[in-house]
């Protein structure tokens, strides 16, 4: 991977949104590294790298993060992982095409940050919203704008 060649990171393990990934990078010629610590299965194609990583926690996060970088396109739920993301000056997307950008990471960490505190405290605060239809179409335009984006860019 070169530093001037765009290339998606996904964090694999529960994005609902791998094939729309795979779409968008063929028609885009741009290279897929999936990350995960499990048996992801991906297509057999050169742009698709699987990657598998060991069972901690962050080791996903933490690959993905040590290779983000300004060519980079983090797909991701994980605000953390984002965090970092845009840290690097990567294009960070979350599974329903939301962007997080330096304006909007660090209301995404306070909130996190609450939830996760009521969570300990015994509060019921719920889970994410159901991944619909108009996300999966609000993801596949936002990665195919980033990709076109970075491609100009070079």
């Amino acid at each position: 991977m070169s530093g001037n060649i765009p290339h998606i990171l996904v964090d694999a393990d529960a994005c609902p949104v791998k094939e729309e990934v795979y779409k968008v990078a063929f028609r885009h010629d741009i290279p897929v590294s999936v990350v995960s610590n499990g048996g992801i299965r991906v297509p057999d194609h050169p742009l698709i790298e699987r990657v598998i990583v060991p069972a901690d926690p962050d080791a996903a996060d933490d690959w993905i993060a040590e290779r983000a970088s300004a060519t980079s396109v983090i797909v991701t739920a994980d605000i953390l992982l984002a965090e970092r993301g845009v840290k690097a000056e990567a294009i960070v997307l979350s599974p329903t095409g939301k962007p997080f950008t330096k304006d909007s990471i660090g209301a995404a960490v306070a909130t996190r940050n609450l939830m996760a505190e009521l969570r300990v405290g015994g509060d019921q605060t719920g889970g994410p919203s159901a991944f619909r239809k108009e996300d999966r179409s609000r993801f596949l335009q936002a990665l195919d704008t980033a990709l076109v984006r970075l491609k100009a860019a070079r």
